[in-house]
């Protein structure tokens, strides 16, 4: 089964749909895959094939934003072999989206322009644990971007980052209905990634209940140290019930982000990820004193980052990247 990629004109109007061309030879990893869709319970290429991204989520826009930079996102793709970065944009903060919208959009607006100059994917993060009440906010923000960005293939959107304990059919998923339109008026086909219930576990619920519509998958996040064979069970009921999932955010610690280092249960989830085609983003790109951090702390580069200036996570989740992703790379044309 093929998808079909839609390119939208911006400013002209103008819309049709076509095949992405793969005869000339990929330079990009986007180039390589195109336009990403979801054909039953997986997150497929242009072509219809099962993709798996693989890469890094940013941390809160507010608290890291000094790696908000193309030379960041360069690093990340040259030297980890990252084929998708997210950008944690944070929300709610006097210094986020809400309370400073252009600074704030100034730093997104730096890695979007970066992952497309690069050629690999981004995911715009609405990071916000109470997206649904702020709506409005959520609103005017994917209106925008999608009409700024929504041309590129590049692109994928996060609705909310992890909704806490709140219903998904009766909350959750309605703040998805209401927002989605916004996105699909300026950008009718590019991935969309909508958050679960319990910090983005129960993916279970969101399969019984499915929200309608094309190129929609569902987050879920997990921490090594206290997410184990449970909700791999329970992400494999959802995947079993036909919903595409997405792990836009995973630490090899704790839940708490600076728990105890868990290598042995990474490589478990490791494992049933790539067994399921499920992309994954790692949580994240700080220098803040906590076990989820891949740089060690106060170490202020932006990139170049030897591996004695990573942390024990910053090594393995780099080695599974580069072990993974180089052969994707190496399939490339220069």
């Amino acid at each position: 089964m093929k998808c079909t990629a839609v390119l939208q004109i911006m400013g002209m109007g103008l819309l049709f749909t076509a095949l992405p061309s793969f005869g000339a030879g990929p330079t990009t990893v986007v180039e390589k895959y195109g336009r990403l869709c979801t054909v039953g319970n997986k997150v497929c290429d242009a072509r219809g094939e099962p993709v798996v991204l693989r890469g890094m989520s940013l941390f809160w826009s507010q608290w890291m934003g000094k790696f908000y930079t193309a030379e960041t996102v360069r690093w990340l793709r040259d030297d980890w072999k990252c084929t998708v970065v997210r950008a944690a944009m944070a929300t709610g903060s006097k210094d986020g989206f809400n309370g400073a919208p252009e600074k704030t959009m100034a730093a997104l607006r730096a890695v979007i322009k970066a992952c497309v100059d690069t050629g690999i994917y981004v995911i715009i993060d609405f990071h916000s644990h109470n997206a649904h009440k702020e709506t409005e906010n959520a609103l005017a923000f994917f209106d925008q971007v999608s009409k700024e960005f929504g041309a590129y293939p590049n692109v994928i959107y996060e609705l909310f980052n992890e909704p806490q304990d709140v219903q998904w059919s009766t909350i959750i998923k309605p703040y998805a209905e209401t927002v989605i339109p916004a996105i699909r008026r300026n950008d009718p086909s590019n991935l969309i990634i909508v958050g679960t219930r319990t910090w983005s576990q129960r993916v279970d619920e969101a399969a019984a209940d499915p929200l309608a519509g094309p190129n929609i998958a569902y987050t879920m996040h997990f921490y090594a140290g206290t997410h184990k064979q449970s909700l791999r069970d329970q992400t494999a009921r959802a995947l079993a019930a036909g919903i595409p999932v997405f792990v836009t955010e995973y630490g090899t610690c704790g839940s708490s982000g600076n728990g105890k280092f868990d290598p042995a249960e990474t490589a478990a989830w490791y494992e049933f990820l790539e067994a399921n085609h499920i992309s994954y983003c790692n949580w994240s790109v700080a220098d803040k004193a906590e076990t989820a951090s891949i740089l060690i702390p106060n170490l202020n580069k932006l990139s170049g980052w030897t591996d004695e200036e990573l942390t024990e996570s910053g090594k393995l989740v780099k080695g599974q990247l580069v072990k993974m992703n180089t052969p994707i790379f190496e399939s490339l044309g220069k």
